[in-house]
């Protein structure tokens, strides 16, 4: 079935994150995992801020990342 196919949720975000920023969604969850301490908008803020990231794209990678989400 289509549905069952179809990634939902912040990851379906990823692979346009990939194409437009030229980093694999590996390079910025590790990035992520470095800002400890910092709340949910404060992450979003740094990738707006320091890496020209959409707030769209920068917020998919943190929910994904504080819901313990993993790749590969």
């Amino acid at each position: 079935m289509a549905d069952a196919e179809k990634v939902k949720g912040p990851a379906s975000y990823f692979p346009s994150i990939e194409k437009k920023y030229g980093q694999p969604i590996a390079h910025w969850l590790g990035l992520l995992g470095s800002m400890k301490g910092l709340k949910h908008m404060e992450m979003v803020a740094r990738l707006k801020d320091e890496h020209g990231m959409g707030h769209g794209h920068a917020n998919a990678l943190v929910a994904h990342h504080l819901a313990g989400g993993k790749t590969g």
